[in-house]
């Protein structure tokens, strides 16, 4: 018996999926493609997943028969999936009798996790097995508000109601290490709220050259089991780059829809952390890890708006346009710029993020824009009439949840237009004490956020509380925390 002969009257009807109205056309086909594909690969296991606070792929892992019925009723599961920070420790009182401040969650009741089968994988690494991501909904059929996807498709349908269409391109560095010493060693197993220690590891290159043919010869065992891997999944991969610091690297996509490109980082990310796991090594998007002579990483975010009709691109300019930039570009570089402090609650999301903001590192810590200027926060490229018209942000980590990161950067851009803020020239120096800086800790942008009325208007009072009740929760236990710079200052001084 084939999956399809389990379903029926086929993938969604009859069931949660259809009683709802949660699957378009598009998903109804892509669903009848998956099943044939997992009838025709013999695929015996899908993970079924959806992206957690922090962007990371949480799930379960179902045999065929039930990932069948997966695709009628959706998954189960517990609520507190979402209401974790970054340790795996649930930040919200959902045993308090006094009831959950996060409405609907009290008692860690279920949540549906509804498959999406256009975005159906067969995982190249792993046995008879495939991923699909997941949209999470109440038992009631209504989108859950603190799904960070649900909250970036809700800018996305306000864009498109403009006639417009978010265009991003993604350039994301990180580290991959060889692995030494056990598994797991001594000292790694951790517990929700005091995670364990990392793996020990040694560098792959040495640093310093960048874009070194040479070094990226040395590591073309890793480079061909990424390239293979992420080629695999169908993800829009254009370079994998050596960059300046030792076992440092950068993956390049090719420019898509806002959505489509959060949801391939999500697999991204997650496929090079598990490919290299499986051969010895260990990659992490922190941005700075604790290790001799590295050098941060970021996530780098061109975007632009085109029109949805004709696919011209917005941002460059027309005639009549004073400079490089349209009038909707400078309003929509004005509002990146104005939002900055705040939004950096979103694009650097994690303590460890406010360590890579230093001055003439190719990461920026004020906030400007430059035309094609790499040292400035907004790096503005191409001219007029030129379709690959863009503005780079460089603030971003890549551990960044890029549903939040691209949302923000759209609800930050499209108030600019709206009350036409002006950005001003652009920086010759970038890194000029009189530039107004951007936040020096997660603490800092968690305030920025808390006094920035647009993104309660436009992400929901809700949400932005549920976000601070995270993050607040990352910081205390950042702060109660004694660190290595702590015990070598003052141990043997007083």
């Amino acid at each position: 018996m084939t999956v399809v002969d389990l379903l029926g009257t086929g993938p969604g009807r009859a069931g949660f999926i259809e009683r709802h109205g949660l699957w378009d056309d598009a998903e109804y086909a892509a669903a009848a493609q998956a099943l044939r594909v997992i009838d025709e690969h013999g695929i015996e296991l899908i993970r079924v997943v959806f992206p957690d606070p922090h962007g990371l792929p949480r799930g379960k892992t179902l045999t065929r028969e039930a990932f069948a019925a997966a695709m009628c009723d959706g998954v189960g599961a517990p609520s507190t999936l979402v209401l974790k920070d970054t340790s795996g420790r649930t930040a919200f009182p959902v045993f308090d009798p006094a009831g959950s401040p996060v409405a609907g969650m009290a008692g860690a009741s279920d949540l549906v996790l509804v498959p999406l089968p256009t975005t159906f994988r067969v995982l190249p690494w792993a046995e008879r097995t495939a991923w699909v991501l997941c949209d999470i909904h109440r038992p009631d059929g209504a989108p859950l508000p603190y799904s960070t996807r649900h909250v970036l498709r809700r800018q996305l349908d306000e864009v498109a109601a403009r006639g417009l269409e978010l265009r991003v391109g993604l350039e994301v560095e990180f580290h991959a290490f060889r692995r030494t010493g056990d598994p797991i060693g001594d000292g790694q197993v951790g517990r929700p709220g005091e995670p364990g220690q990392p793996p020990q590891v040694t560098a792959l290159s040495t640093g310093a050259q960048l874009l070194s043919e040479a070094s990226i010869d040395a590591v073309d065992e890793l480079v061909q089991l990424l390239r293979h891997g992420l080629v695999a999944l169908d993800l829009p991969l254009r370079t994998i780059e050596v960059e300046f610091g030792p076992s440092q690297f950068e993956i390049t996509f090719a420019p898509q829809d806002a959505l489509r490109a959060a949801d391939d980082l999500v697999l991204c990310r997650s496929a090079v952390k598990q490919l290299c796991a499986r051969h010895g090594y260990h990659a992490t998007f922190m941005a700075r890890p604790h290790l001799p002579d590295v050098m941060s990483s970021g996530w780098h975010l061109h975007q632009c708006l085109l029109e949805r009709e004709t696919g011209e691109n917005r941002f460059a300019a027309r005639p009549g346009d004073d400079g490089a930039l349209s009038g909707l570009a400078r309003g929509y570089l004005g509002g990146l710029l104005a939002h900055a402090p705040a939004a950096s609650a979103f694009t650097t999301p994690t303590v460890n993020g406010y360590k890579r903001y230093r001055p003439h590192s190719l990461a920026p810590d004020r906030i400007l824009w430059g035309a094609d200027n790499r040292g400035a926060m907004i790096r503005a490229v191409g001219g007029p009439g030129d379709p690959a018209t863009r503005l780079e942000n460089r603030s971003g980590e890549p551990a960044a949840n890029p549903y939040l990161s691209v949302a923000a950067q759209l609800v930050s851009g499209l108030d600019g237009i709206d009350r036409d803020l002006d950005p001003g020239a652009p920086t010759l120096r970038p890194y000029h004490d009189g530039a107004s800086r951007l936040p020096a800790s997660l603490m800092d942008a968690v305030t920025a956020l808390r006094a920035d009325p647009l993104f309660t208007r436009r992400f929901g009072a809700e949400f932005v509380d549920y976000w601070i009740t995270l993050k607040q929760a990352e910081i205390d236990r950042y702060q109660a925390a004694v660190t290595d710079w702590e015990h070598r200052e003052y141990f043997t001084l007083y």
